[in-house]
């Protein structure tokens, strides 16, 4: 598997939460050659299995979100359209951003600013509050009140690119680098026997309630799951509490919202096989899928193993492609023979 084209072809694909049909659509079509089957549910999610050949084997469910932060028109004003945000849309991000607005056919928008000349000292400090910036799509008033009906969702407008080292950069790398990971785990198992049933789950709605993955697990009813998700990587400004770093491979995580044997089963396999990882401490709330997933049904044993990524929720999310592999075969590891030790537990 090409990763780094699976990445292009992923972060260029528009869809922020609730609007992830085509990215799922993408997904299926992706998982088909890997998995035994593959679809897109109800709820919009993209679901795949490969069968163990086992009556009665385990299930075990691996899920990376599809959908990514966005905006949605609100109302137009004097041909500026206005809008709110769909999940952590960090508004300091905004200003002289180019967006995509989905409308049939698509358009081009930016978001208007002002040009430093006309700003005062102090208001150069300051980030514009959501509700005072306008997206220009460069129509007049009646000419985008035809155009774009209110409720049409916007996302940001960047090419990926590849950087120096292995670093991929682009839109939408959280969660798609991740739901790349679970491709490339399922690519390594093709050969290999399991004793487990595999599920893969590119699930829907994760900026901004987890309901997808709800609806998803419910259905598949596993008896084990695993939220793979990114994590912040060292950056610059970022402090020195961080841990994880580009290159440094997966982030597994430890707390009580993790199932202990699955967590050390994880760093395990990692030790074993001499795969770069760190141990992430999750005290409470994990901010990933991973937290509901728990508690679906009459509960479910669940792990965290989380992806290292620069600047979250921007236009310009950066990962590692040796992360991408080496998160890959921990998970692959983790999977082998995975429903024996489960009996013994």
């Amino acid at each position: 598997m090409d990763i780094q084209a699976v990445l292009e072809r992923l972060s260029l694909l528009r869809g922020p939460s609730g609007f992830e049909r085509p990215v799922a659509e993408t997904a299926v079509e992706l998982m088909r050659p890997l998995l035994d089957e593959a679809n897109v549910d109800r709820f919009g999610n993209a679901v795949g299995v490969r069968l163990c050949g086992r009556p009665g084997a385990p299930r075990l469910l691996l899920d990376a979100h599809l959908d990514e932060v966005g905006l949605m028109v609100t109302g137009v004003e004097e041909g500026f359209l206005r809008f709110r945000t769909i999940g952590g849309v960090d508004p300091r991000m905004l200003p002289d951003q180019e967006v995509t607005v989905l409308t049939d056919p698509p358009i081009l928008g930016v978001v208007a600013c002002l040009p430093p000349h006309v700003l005062k000292a102090e208001d150069m400090r300051k980030s514009i509050p959501v509700d005072q910036l306008r997206v220009d799509v460069g129509l007049t008033q009646e000419q985008a009140e035809r155009a774009v009906p209110i409720g049409t969702s916007m996302v940001y407008r960047e090419e990926p690119v590849l950087l120096r080292n292995g670093r991929f950069s682009g839109k939408a790398l959280d969660d798609r680098a991740c739901f790349a990971v679970l491709l490339r785990t399922a690519e390594l198992l093709r050969d290999k026997s399991l004793d487990v049933d595999l599920y893969l789950l590119g699930s829907t709605r994760e900026e901004v309630s987890g309901a997808g993955v709800r609806v998803g697990t419910y259905g598949i009813h596993p008896d084990f799951c695993v939220a793979v998700d990114v994590t912040h990587a060292k950056a610059p400004d970022t402090g020195s509490s961080r841990q994880s770093k580009l290159g440094g491979g997966p982030q597994i995580g430890m707390g009580p919202s993790m199932t202990r044997w699955m967590t050390q089963r994880m760093r395990t396999k990692a030790g074993e096989l001499g795969i770069p990882c760190d141990v992430e401490v999750m005290e409470g709330h994990t901010g990933t899928n991973g937290w509901y997933m728990q508690t679906v049904r009459e509960g479910i044993a669940t792990a965290v193993v989380s992806l290292p990524l620069r600047y979250m929720h921007s236009p310009v999310e950066t990962v590692a492609l040796e992360d991408i592999e080496s998160t890959a075969a921990l998970l692959a590891a983790f999977i082998e023979h995975l429903g024996g030790e489960a009996e013994r537990i």
